[in-house]
């Protein structure tokens, strides 16, 4: 079906002579467009949170269209028609007032949220409400995932890792460095779309139109709040950013997803990410970033959320959910052999199975980048185009 996500959409295609029989309209405010809306063939058009004018909803109604209506007292659209960016989510934001932040779309979301009662929301409205949110947020994530890069299909990298990797960190400069430089391959980054690691990996992403000396002055600035949970944390970030800002040039290879959740209040969203997909239900999330990374997926240094993912992404390789088997790396042998001894289980899991041999511990970048390079090439048919 086609959708139709803003009013200049909407004009172009009754102008071109488009029907709007079998289409979505998503979000519109369609007051003073009910002359077209009457005129129209609305043969099972979709209405999902559009204002319409008494007279247009009546008549849509009447001639086998199906309305949605706008919720109201929400601090967010459930029928949004994109993703989030940080300029939206941190509007309002004054770097010289950290405390500002609690005036954020985010915060205020966040602060709805679990007023209503979190992931345990009584009302049947706030859950449909967040039910809805969140399937317009993965219609929006997969529009992005389907825009070509450089004329080719996006090649889909995932980087976990811990929240509380702190900036200033060797493994925090090592997943930034690696992000840029896959970034510079051409490969689309994602992440939990958190701090830390997360931070980390879309860092190297905004950077990758950047020099190395230049992303080695951006780590000293943000050193300065090493963590989310001091004062300064988004101050020094939005610092780096306007000293840095992303040129059009860049945006090729800058461009980056980070896919986070209400879920985790305590986490904010990744001030580097482009593009932000900002889910309520956690699992939604969680499998969803999983099952996008269809070019592979590295595990930095993390806790229990970062080792839940390692099994989701086994089960989905193991059983081939998705359709692909594709790498599982993990970055940093001695932490995944001896501090978390996750790999030694994982590899006696996979004997036997195609995904034994996607498997990687390393802790050399120049072996990440071989390997996924690698794999990204044998996918591509024989004689098909790059």
């Amino acid at each position: 079906m086609v959708e139709i996500e803003s009013l200049a959409a909407f004009e172009r295609h009754l102008a071109s002579g488009g029907s709007l029989a079998n289409v979505v309209l998503q979000g519109l405010d369609l007051r003073g467009r009910t002359r077209e809306l009457l005129s129209a063939d609305v043969t099972g058009t979709v209405f999902l949170g559009c204002e319409l004018e008494k007279e247009a909803l009546q008549a849509v109604l009447a001639r086998s269209a199906m309305v949605f209506p706008p919720f109201s007292g929400l601090p967010y659209s459930p029928y949004r028609g994109s993703l989030y960016s940080p300029e939206e989510l941190y509007a309002g934001f004054d770097p010289a007032r950290p405390e500002s932040y609690a005036d954020t779309p985010d915060a205020r979301i966040y602060a709805h949220w679990h007023a209503r009662g979190g992931a345990h929301a009584p009302s049947l409205l706030d859950t449909l409400a967040q039910r809805l949110h969140d399937h317009a947020i993965t219609d929006a994530m997969e529009e992005v995932l389907a825009l070509q890069s450089r004329g080719q299909p996006r090649k889909v990298v995932a980087i976990m890792g811990g929240h509380s990797m702190r900036r200033g960190q060797p493994d925090y400069r090592s997943v930034a460095e690696l992000a840029r430089e896959l970034a510079r391959l051409g490969f689309f980054l994602v992440s939990g779309g958190g701090p830390g690691a997360m931070e980390a990996t879309h860092l190297g992403a905004w950077f990758a139109g950047r020099t190395e000396a230049e992303l080695a002055s951006a780590l000293e600035i943000l050193a300065r709040a090493p963590s989310y949970q001091d004062r300064e944390w988004l101050s020094r970030a939005v610092e780096v950013r306007a000293a840095w800002p992303l040129r059009d040039e860049d945006r090729p290879v800058s461009e980056s997803l980070g896919i986070p959740t209400w879920h985790y209040g305590h986490e904010p969203p990744n001030p580097f990410a482009t593009h932000i997909a900002k889910y309520f239900a956690n699992s939604v999330r969680e499998d969803g970033l999983l099952t996008i990374a269809k070019g592979g997926v590295i595990y930095s240094p993390g806790s229990a959320g970062t080792i839940q993912e390692v099994f989701q992404d086994a089960c989905q390789n193991h059983y081939k959910t998705v359709g692909v088997v594709s790498p599982m790396i993990f970055l940093g042998r001695d932490f995944w052999t001896r501090t978390r001894p996750v790999y030694p289980l994982l590899e006696q899991l996979a004997r036997g199975q195609e995904y034994a041999r996607y498997l990687l511990l390393t802790d050399s970048r120049e072996d990440i980048v071989r390997v996924l390079v690698d794999y990204d090439r044998a996918q591509v048919p024989p004689g098909a185009p790059r």
